[in-house]
């Protein structure tokens, strides 16, 4: 039994190091050896210089820090502190996650730290506005998606919605949908499958936290030349809050001080050409849906659009109903 124990002195070193030790912290031959004893496992220095060696040799980065006593610790990770910290905050303020979710997938980051850089990553991070979804299912859904994707296979799935009472709600009276999935889409803190419906001839979006009892079908994908053309990037550069709707060809005239919001919807890239007096015409083609007209609406009148005539006359409308509205 004793002789098995020392057998695993290599890898409880290691384990040891990875755990407790980082740049600034690190291990003293003495605490090595306390460690090993308390584990059952009796060592000589001479045996742990050997040990070092052999997981310097396996590529494990253990430094010696001359200090007062001498350190011994492994100081490249793979994930520097800075990016750990990165994705801590990530996964935190992600809306598609449960907070059940996020707690677990925290420790599972955490564990890729020392024991001294896990205190300082056990914190949440404020997100002002963040609504964690209540759907423990989301990730279930993805994985089923991303099978039906490699598969090439339709998928089958509920939808729902919320009523007025909080209560879910089927939609299609009900029934089970059945689709082509043609790519799944990361917008606005949600995941979303587009899909190619047959019966209208067009792509449609669904929330994958809105999917219930997804189904990956024996049927084949359906294949044509739009699904095998279909550039995500386009409709990310259009759509807004993956609302469907038509794309239209838009030039809004933007005054200077909502220029950076526009950049930040449309990119660096946008095609714009100042005008003078502290305004440019922005060129883009924009998804025409209620989502768009209420990004329109935080600029006052900031962001105007020039063209076409038609499309600011349906957005005049949807400002007089909303101002009808309220005059009621």
């Amino acid at each position: 039994m004793a002789e098995g124990r020392q057998k695993l002195k290599l890898l409880y070193l290691m384990k040891m190091l990875n755990e407790e030790t980082d740049s600034a912290c690190g291990l003293t031959m003495s605490q090595i050896i306390d460690r090993l004893e308390d584990r059952g496992i009796s060592a000589e220095r001479k045996s742990i210089y050997r040990d070092i060696e052999t997981l310097r040799d396996f590529g494990l980065d253990v430094r010696t820090y001359q200090r007062k006593p001498v350190e011994y610790a492994v100081e490249d990770r793979d994930f520097a502190f800075p990016e750990l910290l990165l994705l801590v905050d990530a996964v935190q303020s992600s809306r598609f996650l449960t907070q059940r979710k996020s707690d677990a997938l925290v420790r599972s980051v955490k564990k890729l730290a020392s024991e001294r850089q896990r205190k300082l990553l056990d914190k949440r991070l404020h997100v002002e506005g963040r609504i964690k979804t209540q759907n423990e299912s989301v990730f279930n859904n993805v994985d089923r998606i991303q099978e039906a994707l490699a598969k090439r296979r339709r998928v089958s799935f509920f939808y729902f919605k919320y009523d007025a009472a909080k209560e879910k709600t089927l939609q299609h009276g009900g029934e089970r949908y059945a689709e082509t999935p043609v790519q799944l889409v990361y917008s606005d803190g949600c995941y979303y499958l587009v899909a190619f419906n047959e019966k209208h001839d067009d792509f449609v979006n669904y929330r994958v936290d809105r999917m219930d009892e997804i189904e990956v079908l024996d049927e084949p994908a359906q294949r044509n030349e739009r699904i095998a053309n279909f550039d995500p990037q386009k409709l990310e550069d259009r759509a807004f809050g993956m609302y469907s709707g038509k794309p239209v060809s838009a030039e809004l005239l933007v005054e200077e001080e909502a220029m950076s919001a526009v950049i930040d919807r449309f990119g660096k890239d946008v095609q714009s050409v100042p005008t003078g007096e502290g305004c440019a015409r922005v060129s883009a083609v924009v998804m025409k849906s209620p989502v768009f007209f209420g990004w329109l609406a935080q600029f006052g009148d900031r962001v105007r659009i020039e063209k076409p005539k038609s499309l600011a006359c349906e957005y005049r409308d949807y400002l007089a109903r909303i101002v009808e509205a309220y005059g009621r």
